[in-house]
């Protein structure tokens, strides 16, 4: 399994729309095959950063949901909302 920590950075008046974003490509995750889980992480320090970590069964898996349409359809306009560019690093989870 892997899991894809990613952070993203919202502009200032766009962070409820960001949030509403990441939920939405969340939901349309959770359907996808060979995804695991999923939490949302809010910065406590920067109200603007928004930090999601999903566990995948494989590489190949999260590289399919990656092109696939229903991601395209969930992240459309997302490059709106972003002050900066997403950050995201892959991880081998630790027993598995």
């Amino acid at each position: 399994m892997i899991g894809v920590l990613t952070h993203h950075w919202a502009k200032t008046n766009k962070v409820d729309e960001a949030r509403k974003l990441l939920d939405r490509n969340g939901e349309a995750q959770s359907k996808a095959p060979g995804f695991v889980n999923r939490q949302t992480l809010y910065s406590q320090t920067d109200p603007t950063k928004i930090t999601t970590l999903v566990v995948w069964t494989s590489t190949e898996i999260y590289d399919a949901w990656r092109a696939s349409p229903a991601r395209a359809a969930a992240m459309s306009g997302a490059d709106a909302l972003w002050s900066k560019p997403p950050e995201s690093e892959r991880f081998d989870v630790a027993g598995t």
